[in-house]
């Protein structure tokens, strides 16, 4: 790794992140954004990751409850921070940096935003996309939120990781919407119809889940918590006697 590419890796985890990598634009620039020249001044992507605490998905009744849809609030507005952040030391180290929001939905039918936080992670290898079109990671599976940075600043790019989900279909048994139709890619799928029956899930998120008192969010969380990634916690390393 580069010394520039070190040093903001570790400027973000000092500011709290607990996932960060760096994506190649090349391998994004055939998706939607918006605006359509979004990424046109930039080289790489910063991927940033915030960890959602185990706890909070254990206790998920099947439905999102509201301490999940505030904790969910909580890692965006952290995230954005962050971002900004980054930005602001990107900045002083004399480059241009764009900073993507967290959860910024442009369009609540097709929800679709600047850029897709997912695609960004799945480029910069912080995870593979799972079944249900959410990023894996292979530290704490889908129970992570991201948010992007875009900067002309020049970086070492990580590599997308290989999928693991193999014949794996936890996500798909539990989907409340029924939406999730148990099919693997390599690297992205050619449109998100593809994993997943998005009207389904769209319909359970928005009619139902969003509509529930104290939740007003169309979020679920079932698909994070049932995946087996992620799910056990890291015990810290003992300390040798001496």
């Amino acid at each position: 790794m580069d010394g520039s590419t070190a040093k903001v890796k570790t400027r973000a985890r000092e500011l709290g992140a607990d996932l960060v990598g760096v994506a190649d634009l090349d391998l994004l620039r055939e998706i939607e954004c918006e605006p359509s020249d979004l990424l046109e001044p930039f080289r790489y992507a910063l991927s940033l990751g915030v960890k959602i605490p185990n706890a909070v998905f254990e206790q998920l009744p099947g439905r999102p409850t509201p301490l999940y849809a505030q904790t969910y609030l909580a890692a965006n507005a952290f995230l954005d921070q962050l971002a900004l952040r980054i930005c602001s030391y990107i900045e002083q180290s004399g480059f241009h940096a764009l900073p993507i929001p967290a959860s910024q939905p442009l369009d609540m039918k097709e929800f679709r935003s600047h850029l897709s936080a997912k695609a960004a992670a799945n480029a910069a290898g912080l995870g593979w996309q799972g079944k249900s079109l959410l990023i894996v990671t292979p530290q704490y599976g889908p129970r992570v939120r991201f948010v992007t940075v875009l900067t002309d600043m020049p970086l070492e790019a990580d590599k997308p990781l290989q999928n693991r989900c193999g014949s794996c279909t936890c996500c798909t048994d539990a989907c409340v919407a029924g939406a999730i139709r148990n099919v693997s890619t390599d690297f992205h799928y050619a449109s998100r119809e593809e994993a997943l029956d998005f009207q389904k899930c769209a319909t359970k998120l928005v009619n139902e889940f969003a509509a529930t008192e104290n939740i007003g969010k169309p979020i679920c969380g079932i698909c994070i918590k049932v995946c087996p990634w992620g799910r056990k916690l890291k015990k810290p390393a003992e300390s040798t006697p001496g």
